[in-house]
């Protein structure tokens, strides 16, 4: 679609669904196909159909129209920090560690950069249209902007071609899928020979494959876990676009770490304790809390 074609699809479909949608009840987030220009616009349509500014029905929103800092970066951030929880668990030194990228979207182009930044050695990356490899690691910046001008990775200077399948079962301490569901299956996952897999996207791991990942010693992060930066720092913009206050994106940044951190170490408390993978321990850690909460309100009437 154009750019006006997309902008009245978006429109109308806001109108429709504004009174599911609001501050206080559904508030939509940015996801695959979506980005902070169409939460904008739901942002504005709902706001026109009020009569005046709600900058709590959407999150992800540009920074000129009550958007967080951060915000953009967040899900990927959450999978870097948690890759380095991991790996510090594990005993391997972010400096040097090797990871492969699959999915250079938001959260896998993010995750790359930032592990890059952390001396990690990025050797793999992939898209829809493809994948390469650099054995001795990609210039990330390099292949961001290669992308942005062509619009796929494929070709991107001191780089060799490999598909997606040779890209989840290369030789590397770290596996971030970053693409789409089912990502990990059955048929693919006794390839894998990363150390920790760190899930970018929601779902890339198949219950079956989860079973295959745990027993051959890998260590996955879930994606309820490792991706949960993006919906942790929409709360703090929809926590700033009730306020009308606005942080930094140093303090936004320090927040999410401590939030990341936490969580971590609960789930692998939870994990080591009951001699569970992290995937069961996130979902304990997130049941007792639940039945804490309704066992203390009681039911009514």
């Amino acid at each position: 679609m154009s750019q006006n074609e997309l902008e009245r699809l978006t429109r109308r479909y806001t109108s429709e669904i504004s009174i599911l949608i609001g501050p206080e009840s559904d508030i939509p987030a940015p996801d695959v196909g979506t980005n902070p220009q169409v939460m904008a616009w739901i942002m504005g349509t709902y706001s026109m159909n009020k009569g005046y500014s709600v900058l709590g029905v959407v999150t992800g929103k540009p920074i000129e129209v009550g958007g967080s800092r951060g915000r953009f970066e967040a899900t990927g951030r959450g999978c870097m920090l948690t890759a380095r929880l991991a790996a510090k668990h594990l005993g391997i030194s972010l400096e040097g560690a090797t990871v492969a990228v699959a999915g250079f979207g938001n959260v896998g182009a993010t995750a790359a950069k930032l592990l890059a930044k952390e001396g990690s050695r990025i050797i793999a990356v992939s898209d829809s249209k493809g994948g390469i490899y650099n054995s001795k690691g990609l210039d990330v910046d390099s292949v961001f902007r290669y992308k942005k001008e062509t619009g796929a990775v494929v070709g991107s200077k001191d780089s060799k071609t490999l598909t997606h399948a040779e890209l989840l079962g290369l030789e590397c301490d770290i596996l971030v899928p970053a693409a789409l569901e089912g990502d990990l299956r059955a048929d693919n996952a006794a390839s894998v020979k990363a150390r920790i897999i760190v899930e970018g996207a929601n779902g890339p791991t198949t219950t079956e494959a989860d079973r295959i990942l745990h027993d051959n010693g890998r260590f996955v992060v879930p994606d309820i876990l490792a991706n949960a930066g993006g919906v942790i720092v929409s709360y703090f913009e929809w926590v700033q676009g009730l306020q009308s206050f606005f942080w930094s994106e140093e303090e936004v940044n320090s927040r999410l770490q401590e939030i990341m951190d936490n969580a971590f170490q609960e789930v692998l408390e939870v994990s080591q304790r009951e001699k569970v993978n992290m995937r069961d321990a996130a979902y304990m850690v997130a049941i007792d809390r639940l039945a804490r909460a309704i066992t203390i309100r009681g039911t009514f009437p």
